[in-house]
């Protein structure tokens, strides 16, 4: 069967040079005689594997040698506790910017663990269109970190420039932009990730913290969420995520072989002026997005018509387009073209949009 163009915002497509090799070395990596999903994360040739890993992650995103990389389990999600658990005790208190549903479900979860957390600006009442501009006057300048969500998967918002918080620790969640340009890791204290968008399938969290971010850690907070423990065992305190970061070193080294993430963002950047410049030069859908706010990741659309919406998904599923039905808080339409995207998908869905739009008019 063809493969099909898959816009889903994750678990989302992989590059197929990446499948292509996972299915080589499926059944015996190297000289092992088993599959990495078989092989002892004790093993020296799993050792190696997760080394490179690292490695090659640094060289792309020039991280530098004073943060400490962490191949994790339990999601982004998980980090939305992990953060104030690792950093509040700082200072016991830390500013939020709510710009969609994931910053939100990050700052309710440091209130839920009772600690001094302040939304410092938010869009809500704008159904999140905008990225709010963050100076250091709004800080509190006693806050322990600044927690910011980088690119809003269900919105298609992202931040424009790495916001200001003066000289209060930035923290970042990337999870749906991570790896599809370059970015000065040392503007953040810590950046973390899931995986399911541009690195690997679900199963494995990057953080990216630096050093002396590891030493405020409450007492009695869970091993498992501790980083500083996980940095100390190489992210070996228990079983990690293996194959995940296996596939994750393979997305790596295609990034590498095609020319890192300068290259990854021209065209990403291409990919997103096609499907933005149509958008704009027509009448038929409407970006809900602010233009100097928009994702090169998660593009949203809608038609106005709920039941034209559903139209369209079914119709674009048929033809080959998938997963191109908007999140069920927003509704719409919503195409994710991440890294593994090509441009060629992006023409097709530019294609069935304007036969859609000419096969079904507004009444």
């Amino acid at each position: 069967m063809e493969r099909v163009y898959n816009f889903s915002a994750g678990p989302s497509m992989l590059p197929v040079p990446v499948l292509e090799k996972a299915a080589e070395e499926m059944l015996c990596y190297g000289t092992s005689g088993m599959s990495v999903m078989e092989m002892s994360h004790r093993s020296p040739e799993y050792d190696a594997i997760i080394k490179d890993a690292e490695a090659m992650l640094r060289k792309l995103l020039n991280i530098p040698d004073n943060y400490k990389v962490l191949f994790l389990q339990g999601g982004a999600s998980t980090q939305f506790a992990a953060v104030p658990l690792n950093l509040m005790k700082r200072t016991g208190k830390a500013d939020y910017v709510v710009t969609g549903q994931f910053s939100g479900k990050a700052f309710k979860e440091a209130v839920k663990l009772g600690y001094d957390a302040k939304c410092i600006a938010t869009t809500k009442d704008d159904n999140f269109d905008h990225i709010p501009k963050i100076t250091p006057d709004m800080v509190r300048p006693d806050a322990a970190y600044v927690h910011v969500c980088y690119n809003n998967t269900i919105y298609g918002t992202k931040y424009p420039e790495v916001p200001d918080t003066g000289d209060v620790p930035l923290v970042a969640d990337m999870s749906s932009c991570i790896l599809s340009e370059p970015v000065d890791v040392s503007k953040f204290a810590v950046i973390y990730a899931g995986a399911q968008k541009n690195m690997a399938p679900a199963g494995m969290t990057l953080v990216i913290v630096r050093e002396d971010m590891l030493d405020f850690a409450e007492e009695k907070m869970p091993t498992m969420l501790e980083w500083k423990i996980m940095a100390e065992n190489g992210s070996m305190y228990n079983t990690p995520p293996c194959y995940t970061i296996y596939i994750a070193k393979l997305v790596y080294e295609w990034l590498l072989s095609i020319g890192g993430l300068e290259e990854m963002k021209r065209r990403n950047v291409k990919k997103a002026k096609l499907l933005y410049d149509y958008l704009d030069n027509q009448d038929y859908y409407i970006v809900p997005v602010k233009k100097e706010s928009r994702s090169m990741m998660n593009v949203t659309f809608v038609t106005g018509d709920p039941d034209l919406d559903k139209k369209f998904a079914t119709e674009a599923s048929a033809n080959g387009l998938k997963n191109l039905k908007g999140h069920r808080s927003v509704g719409g339409m919503r195409a994710s073209i991440y890294n593994a995207m090509p441009y060629e998908g992006v023409e097709k869905l530019v294609a069935f949009m304007k036969e859609f739009a000419k096969n079904n008019p507004k009444k």
